[in-house]
């Protein structure tokens, strides 16, 4: 019946994923939005609420949420930018610079897991094509 429709076979890929992922970022006591959040504000410290929000695609305040769930965990803290104060810039603790290995090893496990299943070209290619769709879609 729905062979043919976008909305509902992406929706369902989306919910087997969300599986595959929770279960990596368990151990992190994080969820998945909350785990590629932290995994954003890792790798680029001290960036913007605004560009953490257009990097992960998401709504400013999806991202405040997100944030409040991170620095109630210990693992962000936001201080307000010196050039806006309606901007918050966000650092990770310690504690979060401590898990970022194993988080970041976590998450390449799934990711190769997924690659190895579809196969390497397949899975690049799928990743690809969903992002060109998500851009026409913006």
């Amino acid at each position: 019946m729905f062979d043919r429709c976008i909305y509902f076979n992406t929706t369902a890929l989306a919910r087997q994923l969300d599986r595959v992922w929770t279960a990596a970022f368990a151990p992190f006591d994080l969820t998945p939005p909350q785990g590629f959040m932290l995994r954003a504000v890792l790798a680029r410290p001290g960036l913007l609420q605004s560009e953490l929000a257009d990097e992960l695609k998401i709504a400013r305040a999806t991202t405040t949420r997100g944030l409040d769930g991170l620095e109630a965990k210990g693992l962000i803290v936001r201080t307000k930018s010196s050039g806006d104060k309606r901007e918050s810039l966000i650092t990770p603790t310690a504690a979060a610079l401590e898990i970022k290995d194993a988080l970041n090893a976590a998450s390449a496990a799934v990711t190769q897991r997924l690659s190895g299943l579809f196969g390497a070209e397949v899975f690049a290619g799928f990743v690809d094509q969903a992002k060109a769709i998500a851009a026409k879609l913006e």
